[in-house]
């Protein structure tokens, strides 16, 4: 299991709620040996293995808890942004229940110097902006009158946008469940919204030693 470079060292791996027990089983066969400590597996060898809930599972004291917290279905919402389109959705357990999905345009780049870049950089503000009140609408429509039902929003794509979309005051109540999980996806289709989901419900795992 590769898994992706973790800042500071190690390595991070994603396992599906329904692996989690058995990747935990296999991880002291592979390391000759584990012991628990509270969300740590500690390696004979030395390796140590760091998980965390998924988001919406609630506070976990020790391993047992997070594989049932992790296995039970939850409605999570979704918002993913980038530059060249959105996704809004609600997904229940790896289903979507609502979706919205468009692709627009938003210049990345401007023209070198002077007046032509401050009118390129101009026109990217206003399309951005123009997206990111788009995107906010259909949040509104989607998901704020789901909020009591959700157990978290899981956000994805480019950060300032989200932050954007989430500054406006009708989101509120949704953005108080704004899970620390940010989701690195491409340009959002309905592919990737659905993967989303999935990924929204796995355990986060840093390796290292």
């Amino acid at each position: 299991m590769a898994g992706r470079p973790a800042p500071g060292g190690g390595r991070w791996v994603e396992v599906d709620p329904e692996r989690l027990a058995r990747w935990i089983d296999g991880f002291a066969d592979r390391h000759g040996g584990a012991e628990p400590s509270g969300l740590t597996l500690r390696g004979a060898d030395g390796t140590t293995a760091r998980f965390e809930a998924p988001p919406g599972a609630g506070a976990v004291d020790d391993l047992a808890g997070l594989v049932a917290a992790a296995g039970q279905s939850r409605r999570l919402g979704l918002l993913l942004v980038r530059r060249g389109g959105y996704a809004v959705g609600i997904a229940d357990g790896t289903a979507l229940d609502v979706s919205k999905v468009d692709s627009r345009y938003v210049q990345s780049r401007t023209a070198a110097g002077g007046w032509s870049q401050h009118r390129f950089a101009r026109r990217r503000d206003n399309q951005a902006r123009a997206m990111t009140g788009e995107v906010a609408d259909i949040a509104v429509r989607l998901l704020l009158p789901a909020r009591d039902r959700l157990a978290a929003l899981v956000t994805g794509g480019d950060r300032r946008l989200v932050a954007e979309v989430l500054a406006d005051p009708r989101l509120a109540p949704v953005r108080a469940l704004e899970s620390e999980r940010f989701l690195d996806v491409p340009d959002p289709k309905l592919a990737v919204l659905r993967a989303a989901a999935r990924t929204a419900r796995t355990v986060r795992i840093l390796l290292s030693g």
